[in-house]
């Protein structure tokens, strides 16, 4: 679910968090659990046996419509949302 919006009328774009809400309906409850993404995890010295992390505090949704593999990168860090901590609020 992509929260960022591009303005057709200025062509600018208006970043926003990213946050997954999951509902779930048991019988009579209903269960609704927001999921935020924090900061990126993503070890880039990996490849020499280091670590390193670039800094990318929070995830923010590239342009792109919902479900593609746009809508899941990093506007930030353009890493992938999995490389991003997650948080999950009950």
């Amino acid at each position: 679910m992509p929260t960022s919006r591009l303005d057709k009328s200025s062509g600018e774009q208006e970043m926003r968090k990213h946050e997954v809400v999951v509902r779930s309906t048991t019988s009579s409850l209903t269960v609704r659990t927001v999921v935020r993404y924090g900061e990126c995890q993503k070890n880039h010295a990996a490849s020499i046996g280091g670590y390193a992390v670039d800094g990318c505090r929070e995830f923010m949704a590239s342009s792109g419509e919902e479900g593609s593999t746009a809508a899941l990168t990093c506007a930030a860090c353009g890493c992938h949302r999995n490389f991003h901590r997650r948080i999950v609020d009950d």
